[in-house]
């Protein structure tokens, strides 16, 4: 089963797309800032990610660039 990690700090959108991708099937994690995202994705290696852009503690950008850095190369 695909597993899908999303990082989303606004609770309602968050819980929108967990539920939906979750009623297809999909194993999904979730993280409510970007460096608990960043934690998450490098333990649980996601087969995807849905990054928000403007997040608390590390924006979606250095979040992507802390993944591309370490070799992740999850889409």
């Amino acid at each position: 089963m695909e597993k899908i990690a999303i990082v989303e700090d606004e609770a309602p959108i968050l819980l929108g797309i967990k539920d939906n991708l979750e009623m297809e099937g999909y194993t999904v994690f979730t993280a409510k800032d970007g460096a608990s995202g960043l934690r998450l994705i490098k333990e649980k290696n996601p087969d995807m990610v849905i990054l928000d852009v403007m997040l608390p503690q590390m924006s979606g950008f250095e979040v992507c660039q802390e993944l591309r850095r370490a070799s992740v190369s999850v889409p």
